[in-house]
């Protein structure tokens, strides 16, 4: 897997995987009182030289542990939330389509972390503190620049314009019941159009011939025909901070991305991402110490090009690349948790029966 990719991904499906990642420089020998697990997504990613930092400021070993994208290492916290079984003290990278799942299943801990106070209303969706907001990004179509100036199309402005017949074949999405940024985009599609419209919708998509990939990776590296892409498809979902990566890591220099974003009222989903205490850990002490490490100026400013998202901290400064390239919808779709809760399941069954069925 390239750096590249790595940095791009925030909560893509990549490669089912329990490795363990030691990132840090201390003695392996560490006793067992003095290790902090800290179980994460595959695309979770931080500067070694600053997790260092935090490990001997607290005479502490940092055990990461990577389980796979959002959805399957929250499955795994659940099964292994027992004393018995218990793997984790912190877990890292659940987000606002998961959390009322994590919730029900009550894993975490509550922790006032003193960071909170800064934060905006907006990102704290829970209110015990059990799920600290820690960053944000959001889940856009992407499209190929060059493709629709060499083409002589117009960029399409909103989701409607996806159903029309210049559009057809033009756009890959993904499985939203195997990929992350798939049932994110499929969220921003019930928000827009509602629980009476949002099938209709996807049965024009259809008939437009929009191609279906199972994961991110697939549609953006084999389906999209952007910079990173090979394929025929000018319009992909991804992330808004996608067109970020593309510049900053393009094998010449650049003016500007390759591509970029519609950010349209609707059309793009907001994803928060929490951490939270694993409840019963023997390490509670550290564990808000990591909790308030994450909250950091120094990690939230280490964030952005770590896996290209956006800090929750108010004063954390973007780099300048990631500020030239990046774009923000200043109206992305949202759903109440609650709802999520109640209808997530539901709605992924009727997606499949709409779209994959015959």
């Amino acid at each position: 897997m390239t750096k590249k990719l790595l940095l791009m991904l925030t909560l893509s499906i990549l490669l089912l995987g329990g490795c363990t990642l030691k990132a840090n420089s201390l003695s392996q020998d560490f006793p067992a009182d003095r290790v902090l697990n800290v179980m994460t997504h595959d695309s979770f990613d931080i500067t070694a030289a600053l997790l260092e930092k935090f490990e001997r400021e607290n005479n502490v070993r940092v055990n990461i542990i990577k389980a796979g994208d959002a959805g399957t290492a929250l499955n795994r916290l659940i099964l292994t939330s027992t004393a018995a079984a218990r793997e984790a003290d912190v877990f890292y990278g659940i987000d606002n389509t998961l959390l009322s799942r994590a919730l029900e299943k009550e894993i975490f801990e509550s922790y006032q972390a003193p960071a909170l106070a800064a934060i905006d209303v907006s990102f704290k969706l829970d209110a015990s503190n059990q799920a600290l907001p820690i960053n944000y990004g959001d889940v856009c179509i992407n499209y190929d620049k060059a493709w629709f100036t060499d083409h002589g199309l117009a960029v399409p402005s909103s989701l409607e314009d996806l159903t029309q017949p210049p559009y057809q074949g033009l756009l890959a999405v993904e499985n939203p019941s195997t990929s992350s940024p798939g049932l994110a985009f499929m969220m921003a599609t019930i928000a827009h159009f509602g629980e009476e419209g949002w099938l209709d919708y996807w049965k024009q998509l259809k008939d437009n011939q929009v191609t279906i990939a199972a994961d991110w990776e697939t549609a953006y590296y084999t389906n999209f025909s952007g910079s990173s892409g090979k394929g025929s498809q000018p319009l992909v979902v991804s992330y808004a901070s996608s067109p970020v990566a593309e510049f900053i890591y393009a094998e010449v220099e650049l003016d500007e991305a390759p591509t970029a974003s519609i950010v349209a009222d609707d059309a793009c989903w907001r994803q928060i991402e929490f951490a939270g205490i694993v409840k019963g850990t023997e390490q509670r002490e550290l564990a808000e110490k990591f909790i308030d490490f994450l909250l950091s100026k120094d990690f939230q400013e280490d964030l952005p090009l770590q896996i290209f998202v956006y800090p929750v901290l108010p004063e954390a400064v973007l780099p300048e690349a990631f500020v030239k390239a990046s774009q923000i919808p200043e109206k992305p779709a949202t759903l109440d948790p609650a709802t999520i809760a109640e209808n997530r399941e539901l709605w992924i069954e009727q997606w499949i029966e709409v779209i994959l069925g015959n």
